[in-house]
Parts: C-alpha cells; structure tokens; sequence
C-alpha cells in the first residue's frame, strides 16, 4: 500500500463506523473500571472468573519477583526455562489430563505453533468459518490448504474431508466461538477426525476456566479425550495472567519444541508470572462457586434480555451477544450505553460477518446480580428505541 494512501483508507474506515480507538485503563480490571478518566461499569473483559487482580495471584507474582527477577532473559532452549516455567507445565497437564504441556507467550503465537509444525505445503486445514483468526492465519502461513466449513456444518465438513484426497490433514476449532459463544461439537468433530487420520486442534482460549469439570473446559465438557487431539489454551482471560499453553502428547510436545517457529524463536515468558498463573490455576480448580454464581448472572441476564425482546444467539457461556445489525448502528447503542455508564464494545465486520454487527457483553463471576439488573435497565432505556447511526 503507498504511503499516500493510508490516510485515505483510515478516512473511509471512519466513514463506514469501522474505525477502532484504544481505550486507557487506569486501575486493575474488575466489574466497574476507571476508562480515560471515567467510573464505568464493564461487560467487556474476558476475565471470566474475577481472577485478573485477585491478591493471592497478585502475591504469587510478587513472590515470583523475589525469586526469579522480572524477566526470563532468554528462549526456552537457550537459558529461559526455569523451575518456574516446568512446574507450570506439569500442572497444566494434569489439569487438562494431557500427558505433556508446553507454554507459549501467546494464543496467537501458539496456534501459529501447532499449525505450521504440523502441516506443510500441500496438506489441508479444515477450520469453521467462525474460528478465531489466529486459526485462520495459521493455516494461511503455514504453507498448506485452507478449506472453511459453514459454521457448526459438520455435514458440509465430512463433505469436504471424504473429497480432500490423500494428503495430511488437520481439523481446527474454537471449543467456545468468542464472537456468538456457542460451543463446537467436539464429540462429533473428534469422531471425524479420528475416521479421516486427522488431527483436531481445539482452541479453548474461551472454555477454560468456565466449562469442565474443576473449569477444565470444552473438551472436559463434552467428555473427549484421545492422542489426535490437541488443546490450546491461554491463560489471560479465565485464569487472569498471560501467556498460552498447548497440552497433547508427548511426541506431539517434542515436535513443537523442535519445530514450531513461535516457540523457539521468542524469549520465554516471566518465570514470576508463571508462579502467577500456578496460583490462578489453584482457583480455577478451586473455583466451582465462582461457576456457579457466573452461571446464574447469565441466567438472569437471558431470562432478562428475552422479556425485553433483545435478539440474543443461542449461548450458554459467558459470553452473551446482543445482534444489531449494521454497524453504525452498533456504534450508537455502544456510546449511548456509556453514557449511561455502562461499557459494552460494538463489534463490527470483520471481526462478524455483514449485517451481523452487536454488542458484545461478558460476564464475570466477580459481577453481581444488582449490576446484571442495571444493565438490562440501561438495555431497555438504549435499545428500546433503537439509536440512530452518527
């Protein structure tokens, strides 16, 4: 792109209500939150179950700090791993019963990992056309053939395998979409799979934490285990730290360590904020209250939404989008909401497809049921007569 068109193309992203600006947080993350310089009531973190300033995970940084310095100063395979780093890693892996686990610094740079140390040029990724764009990206840079399934189809998917031909093959999915927060079939994405020799790498950047037994997400949920398949997981929503894991077997592990660009080219995480995300995973484990109490401000908040006649899609999870349409109407109802006091994101293409721009509202266990309810009463006042576009 020349450098003379830049400014023409920013100009018409403003024009078309695409623009995205940067907020500035002053302050830890939590129910309400100070944004450029206002007290705000949040329904946009990820940070599922209030875990993102939780002392006892703050402490073990701070504890971590003392031990191993602020930075890891080095790659995993050259002087970065630490005691810290392995110890993670095994808890990891008995958490989501894997065998092996390997941190990444981030979900983006993990599933870029997995994909490009797995397939090769001529191979095929099969991925939901709702997948998360580090899926979608992987796929795209790792050399092979991407081939997008309608979302949820698994018709349309055993279509597409049973014709690909002979060739390696890999299934990707998000286990919770992070844009509709449905869930994947996973049992029947696993079973196909498995009958066309494929890999299934799930994505569960949105399920850990939240589903499962002991928060131990999507594939827990849906009872799924077996060796071709491959989780990935972060670990700055649920469990409030940073950074990302991949957990699968052994040979699957010491191929990443071998292979994946991401991994071996990229200093390794803080070993304190290892001891960190040790101290969020004993919540998470710990944390069937939090479920539960998150479960049912999503429950409150659908029965809710569903008597002021809000087009709400079919999720259960934490994540509740409310569909507006077009998205300088979304723009509208997000500004209007904050100037109620209340801070909801609009989502707009392509981020989701056309004509499908909304609010994006999630819930954290840390919200109580008052605020659910001020919510709604700010839902009714915004979109009962529906904004109109800037």
């Amino acid at each position: 792109m020349a450098r003379s068109d830049l400014q023409a193309r920013l100009d018409e992203r403003r024009a078309a209500h695409l623009y995205r600006r940067r907020r500035v947080l002053d302050g830890p993350q939590g129910p309400e939150i100070e944004v450029d310089g206002r007290r705000l009531l949040a329904f946009c973190s990820n940070d599922y179950l209030g875990l993102a300033s939780h002392p006892e995970v703050a402490r073990a940084f701070q504890r971590g700090i003392e031990t191993y310095g602020t930075g890891s100063g080095a790659a995993h395979l050259v002087t970065g791993h630490s005691r810290a780093h392995h110890a993670l890693e095994e808890e990891l892996a008995e958490f989501t019963g894997r065998p092996r686990a390997l941190l990444f610094s981030t979900g983006y740079m993990a599933n870029l990992g997995v994909v490009g140390a797995l397939t090769g040029r001529g191979d095929r990724v099969f991925e939901d056309r709702f997948n998360h764009a580090s899926l979608l990206d992987a796929a795209r840079m790792s050399g092979g053939k991407l081939v997008r399934y309608r979302h949820l189809d698994m018709a349309e998917l055993h279509q597409r395998l049973t014709s690909a031909g002979f060739c390696e093959y890999l299934v990707a999915t998000d286990g919770v979409f992070s844009m509709d927060g449905d869930l994947a079939p996973l049992p029947e994405l696993a079973r196909m799979a498995e009958g066309h020799g494929a890999w299934l790498l799930v994505d569960d950047a949105h399920g850990l934490g939240v589903l499962g037994e002991q928060g131990s997400g999507s594939l827990s949920h849906w009872q799924v285990a077996g060796e071709p398949v491959i989780l990935m997981g972060t670990l700055g929503k649920a469990f409030g730290t940073f950074g990302a894991f991949v957990a699968a077997d052994a040979a699957v592990i010491e191929t990443l360590i071998q292979q994946a660009r991401t991994y071996v080219y990229t200093t390794a995480l803080p070993p304190a904020l290892a001891e960190a995300t040790r101290a969020a995973l004993r919540l998470v484990r710990d944390g069937d209250d939090r479920r539960a109490h998150l479960r049912a401000l999503v429950a409150r908040f659908r029965a809710g939404a569903e008597q002021l006649g809000l087009d709400l899609l079919a999720s259960e999870t934490p994540i509740q989008p409310v569909v507006i349409g077009e998205p300088g109407t979304a723009v509208a109802a997000s500004e209007a909401l904050r100037e109620r006091g209340i801070l909801v994101p609009a989502m707009r293409p392509p981020t989701v497809p056309e004509r499908t721009a909304r609010l994006r509202i999630t819930f954290s266990a840390a919200h109580t049921e008052a605020q659910v309810d001020r919510l709604l009463e700010a839902l009714e006042a915004v979109l009962g007569a529906p904004p109109v576009a800037g």
